[in-house]
């Protein structure tokens, strides 16, 4: 297959990344179930569940905003490797610690940093080891393979818990420390000295050197928002409004992990080479489309058929957004720009399901799908008069695969 021998030509490192996040991902049995260990093995109420699941979910905006900062300062191995050993530290104490309520929360906080960290510096690993021409590739084997183990991982999370909740715990341990040993073994240190800047940052700091490529990044929100709304809202639709089986609620991530799986190769093939702000567009569209397919045909079949059309818009932005960044900032600030896109995403997870919770509770299930119609056609609005910019050519950096022996640590 095509996509096989680009793959290879893929430096070493990435392919070792890759293969690291599915592991990573497929063994995140814990957090998907946080709910029913904290009710069932901490004997707490639901109420205190959910509590202390919200307070201790602010890691990831909090681990988001600290993965920047690491990256440029120790390095993108460096924060992939705290972002790991955080996250099995937390986990640890939650498996074995028997306290307070509130120490629950503070181990998920620190547990949720660490899951906050390793994106925003893994996409920036991506940046800095492939082409131009290679990076909308590289960001969607990277997104395709994060689905998938998504998909893998709460199925094995339920057989491990069903067994024990100390197994549930070690699984997931055990796949972030063999992510660390990968990543320790093949990926090497990067060694570059802090650039000076260019004529696109013009001499300012931070990201108001690159306005444009800020501008996408917040605005990309309002593609996030009904992401992580419909997390909230197609399990209360299908359970409490259509009255069908709670089983029925994984067949809509089951279509959307199938979708992302088998189309997203596929897609992006044929978005190569198009323009940034087309495909932003396109995106919203089809965000517009499969939502208004919901609120004007509200029921189970259009539920699942909503699913394959959002997804497609879900992936084009998924992969546009990074590659857009990575084409665009300086090499010095590329983790700090991913890190403000992992922390747009964890802002929408902290407050979109309270805004919707409110409205449901007020007005009914209605006026929320309406609101989530809303919030692509607001995000193309945006997208219509904003500044793109043509990709600018950089060059991957230097030795971006280990030549001989293992990095040392």
């Amino acid at each position: 297959m095509l996509w096989v021998g680009r793959f290879k030509e893929l430096p070493l490192a990435l392919r070792v990344l890759f293969l690291a996040s599915f592991v990573n991902r497929a063994g995140m049995f814990v957090f998907p179930l946080l709910a029913v260990y904290l009710v069932r093995g901490k004997d707490l109420s639901p109420g205190e569940a959910g509590l202390l699941i919200s307070i201790g979910s602010t890691g990831l905006l909090v681990g988001s905003l600290l993965s920047g900062p690491l990256c440029d300062l120790k390095g993108r191995r460096t924060a992939l490797l705290s972002a790991l050993i955080l996250n099995a530290a937390g986990y640890l104490g939650l498996a074995l610690l028997d306290g307070a309520p509130w120490t629950y929360a503070a181990l998920l906080f620190v547990a949720l940093v660490g899951m906050g960290m390793f994106s925003p510096a893994s996409n920036t690993l991506v940046a800095d080891l492939t082409t131009p021409e290679q990076r909308p590739f590289a960001y969607t084997i990277s997104y395709v393979g994060n689905n998938l183990g998504m998909g893998v991982g709460p199925l094995l999370g339920g057989v491990a818990a069903a067994y024990s909740y100390h197994v549930m715990f070690a699984g997931n341990i055990f796949a972030g420390l063999l992510c660390a040993a990968m990543i320790t073994l093949w990926v090497p240190r990067d060694r570059r000295k802090r650039e000076p800047k260019t004529a696109a940052g013009k001499g300012r700091s931070g990201p108001l050197g690159h306005r444009h490529v800020l501008l996408i990044v917040l605005v990309s929100f309002f593609y996030v928002v009904p992401l992580i709304g419909l997390e909230y809202a197609l399990p209360l639709a299908v359970t409490t409004v259509l009255h069908d089986s709670a089983g029925l609620v994984g067949a809509v991530y089951t279509i959307n992990s199938v979708v992302v799986v088998s189309l997203g190769l596929f897609m992006e093939k044929h978005i190569r080479g198009r323009g940034t702000k087309a495909l932003l567009l396109v995106a919203g569209l089809l965000w517009t489309l499969g939502l208004a397919v919901i609120v004007f045909g509200f029921s189970l079949p259009a539920l699942l058929l909503s699913t394959v059309v959002w997804t497609l818009g879900e992936i084009i932005v998924s992969v546009v957004v990074p590659t857009y960044v990575a084409d665009h900032v300086d090499e010095g600030r590329v983790g700090r720009f991913m890190a403000l896109n992992g922390f747009v995403l964890g802002l929408a997870r902290l407050v979109v399901p309270v805004g919707l919770g409110v409205l449901w509770t007020a007005d009914g299930y209605r006026p929320v799908f309406v609101t989530l119609l809303i919030a692509p056609l607001v995000g193309i609005a945006a997208f219509s008069v904003l500044r793109i910019r043509p990709p600018v050519a950089r060059k991957p950096s230097a030795d971006p695969e280990p030549k001989a022996a293992p990095a040392n640590t």
